[in-house]
């Protein structure tokens, strides 16, 4: 076996798809067969009739972390591993990921080159930047897509104070605030009417939601910068991070939103099309 061959893989699953089962399955006799400790979470192990691979033992003890599912699959399997130099192999169990990079088809010779190392298995990792995101000082979560501040309740905006570098810029009176990195120029800041940013490239956009004023464009900011968010009206707000709930906020809350030191690394197999992928998800042709 070779030198390279990962001793130890975690599996995330979207347990709701229906084939994950039958892949999970798979993924598990592939590990067995060639000597590899395999664990899942004990939620997905139980839903994928694995519960023996059930385990609390963290993401960051693995050598790989295989990601079935779709985006919000390859989210999660992110957060499990809080930051840890860890890489992360997409398995698409969704209609077309931006983040996944192997078909099920395909999955178990992936795995193959991947144990073959970087040179002969001819993969790299596609570094991600994030975000460290917290509320008052508190550290709430790390984002690879966005953290959002939007109003509380229906029907009313939130007024908003942006601060960039610690240097107020200006009070929003909208439906929230986005701050994401260029992996999250795809997904709410793009529905906010926000720029398409590669993914490569490191940069911090704020991108305001149905703003009640004149100004509604996007800011693409330097990656160094730190944008906080203060609750400055009478109205309370909520947070999110990467779509999940990260609480309440009261008027004279802030929200820091700073590049992180940790990095998502993706394996990549050839040449990351992320354009080709882009122009199939809106439907763009040649003409």
């Amino acid at each position: 076996m070779s030198s390279a061959m990962p001793r130890r893989l975690m599996l995330v699953a979207h347990h709701e798809r229906a084939e994950a089962e039958v892949h999970a399955t798979a993924i598990a006799a592939w590990c067995a067969a060639n000597d590899v400790e395999f664990w899942m979470p004990p939620i997905d192990a139980t839903e994928l009739a694995l519960p023996q691979h059930g385990s609390d033992r963290p993401a960051s003890d693995a050598d790989a972390v295989v990601s079935l599912g779709g985006d919000g699959t390859m989210l999660r399997s992110v957060e499990l591993l809080e930051g840890a130099d860890v890489p992360l192999i997409g398995v698409n169990l969704g209609s077309l990921g931006y983040l996944t990079e192997v078909e099920p088809e395909s999955m178990t010779s992936a795995f193959d080159r991947f144990a073959l190392g970087a040179e002969e298995g001819e993969w790299h990792l596609d570094e991600r930047m994030m975000l460290d995101v917290a509320v008052n000082g508190e550290v709430i979560g790390r984002s690879l897509n966005e953290a959002v501040v939007e109003k509380n309740q229906s029907g009313h905006t939130v007024r908003l104070l942006a601060r960039i570098d610690g240097d107020p810029f200006t009070h929003y009176e909208a439906d929230g605030l986005i701050v994401s990195t260029p992996t999250g120029s795809t997904a709410y800041s793009l529905s906010a009417r926000g720029p398409i940013v590669s993914p490569q490239h490191r940069a911090i956009l704020l991108t305001p939601v149905s703003p009640h004023m004149l100004f509604d464009r996007s800011l693409v900011l330097s990656p160094s910068e730190v944008v906080e968010i203060e609750v400055a009206g009478h109205r309370r707000a909520d947070v999110a991070v990467d779509g999940q709930p990260g609480g309440v906020l009261e008027p004279g809350d802030v929200v820091r939103c700073s590049p992180s030191k940790a990095t998502a690394k993706f394996v990549r197999f050839g040449a990351y099309r992320y354009h080709q992928i882009l122009k199939s998800k809106f439907g763009l042709t040649d003409r």
